[in-house]
């Protein structure tokens, strides 16, 4: 059987500074990338897996139904509907495709669809990302809200299974450990609740026409996500099964 084609889009930032020191002072610039522990999760032959950053998606995320074919999974991580609104071609006052909106049509013809959660996930810091309203949200096992959804659990929040016996968390037995946060998001009355957060939905899944999506409410990597969670035999695990669902291979 073929390899699983997954594109991961998001999960990269730059990060300015300005040191004083004294009467002096000066800038730096950092660009940073979140991927490294998905990617080993994923590490294996049965996944091709591929990112793109923030910055470039907002021109090279596909425009056509066709480009959006060449991937068997697309997670949306940390990244804001923004960038796939403002082309850069619409920016100079050009008629684009919503890519929104073509990623409903892929995923109800078939595609396998992921948001996992992040200050510029679902509404995000203080409602930027700001999905709600939008084809993403139509298509998710969660609705979302209109303001600044984040829930920060400094102290740690344990994921609870509601559905120990979906495939996505075959073989996850045991207390997880604890993340610190997640975003608060509403589930879907047609959706699949797999885990959760205090009482709110960390974990879900639905089916949409011919396609599947999935909503993870936290990171899949500091800080929400700390390294005993990192660590965890069941990180890989639940990603890997994740994957293989949203693909319909399990």
């Amino acid at each position: 059987m073929s390899s699983i084609r997954i594109l991961l889009v998001g999960e990269s930032w730059v990060s300015t500074s300005t040191h004083v020191k004294g009467w002096d002072f000066f800038s730096s610039t950092e660009y940073s990338v979140g991927t490294e522990y998905l990617v080993a999760a994923l590490a294996s032959d049965d996944f091709e897996f591929g990112h793109m950053p923030s910055h470039i998606a907002a021109e090279s995320f596909p425009t056509t139904i066709e480009g959006l074919a060449r991937y068997d999974v697309i997670l949306l991580s940390d990244i804001g509907a923004n960038t796939f609104l403002l082309h850069p071609d619409t920016s100079r006052g050009l008629i684009m495709p919503n890519r929104l909106k073509l990623l409903k049509s892929w995923v109800e013809n078939g595609g396998g669809l992921g948001m996992c959660g992040g200050y510029m996930s679902f509404a995000g810091i203080n409602a930027a990302a700001k999905y709600y309203r939008s084809p993403i949200e139509a298509i998710l096992p969660v609705n979302i809200h209109t303001f600044d959804d984040r829930v920060e659990a400094p102290e740690g929040v344990i994921g609870q299974i509601v559905d120990a016996k979906h495939p996505i968390l075959d073989g996850i037995t045991g207390e997880w450990p604890p993340l610190l946060g997640y975003n608060e998001l509403i589930l879907k009355s047609e959706a699949q609740l797999l885990v959760k957060a205090n009482n709110d939905p960390l974990l879900a899944v639905q089916s949409v026409g011919s396609g599947r999506t999935l909503s993870w409410a936290s990171d899949i990597g500091p800080h929400w996500c700390p390294p005993p969670f990192l660590a965890w035999s069941g990180y890989a695990r639940l990603w890997q099964q994740s994957i293989r669902w949203l693909a319909q291979r399990i």
